[in-house]
């Protein structure tokens, strides 16, 4: 895995945005994510689509190598966490889990969490709406309200499309930024891309797997 770390300034914190999709907030020793979805290849399988073996396991790889890097202490996840009923993969991660006996994990409830509060407590999951940790807000939804508190939030899977020449087209995750909010990518990479929806003013940060790029 090679990491690509951009640093910008939103209400006088740093925040790191990594092309791993995912970023550090330094003050609060945090990483925050959103949209790992996990769960839905076996769900996927259940229905007799077939799915890649390796799809999760290269997630909490990824997922892994940036709390190894930036020494986090917690995980802040901003919805769908979970992607559906209890299956296979929930004991894949719950076993995952066991190498970071320290690591604090909340999560801010997504559409797709819909798993019983029990599970969540045996797996050590904080389960909150939304959190608000001044000057930021974190909910899953991205938002049109005027909030005193900058939003961060994930859910639509933001992308940027890319012309090349000819017909070539190129889309890429991305980061969103305007001066209310942050929409985070989908940390899973088995998800899709976005690329209709664009808050207004807002600068995209785009990444590949050796570069970070803003438009």
């Amino acid at each position: 895995m090679t990491l690509i770390k951009k640093s910008i300034d939103i209400k006088d914190e740093e925040l790191i945005l990594t092309n791993q999709r995912a970023l550090f907030w330094k003050r609060e020793n945090v990483l925050v994510l959103s949209d790992i979805h996990i769960g839905k290849t076996a769900h996927f399988r259940k229905h007799g689509i077939p799915m890649p073996d390796n799809i999760l396991d290269n997630d909490l790889e990824r997922l892994k190598s940036l709390i190894l890097h930036f020494e986090a202490k917690n995980i802040w996840i901003v919805g769908d966490l979970f992607h559906a009923e209890n299956n296979g993969n929930m004991a894949t991660f719950k076993s995952w889990l066991h190498q970071f006996e320290d690591l604090k994990i909340t999560l801010i409830k997504g559409n797709h969490d819909r798993l019983l509060n029990e599970i969540m407590d045996d797996f050590n999951i904080k389960v909150e709406t939304e959190l608000n940790v001044p000057p930021f807000k974190f909910i899953h939804e991205p938002t049109n309200d005027n909030n005193q508190l900058f939003t961060i939030a994930g859910h639509i899977h933001p992308g940027v499309m890319i012309k090349g020449k000819g017909r070539q087209k190129l889309r890429l995750p991305c980061f969103q930024v305007s001066d209310e909010q942050l929409i985070l990518p989908a940390f899973s990479e088995f998800t899709g891309l976005n690329t209709r929806l664009k808050p207004e003013n807002c600068v995209n940060f785009a990444f590949t797997e050796t570069a970070i790029f803003e438009f």
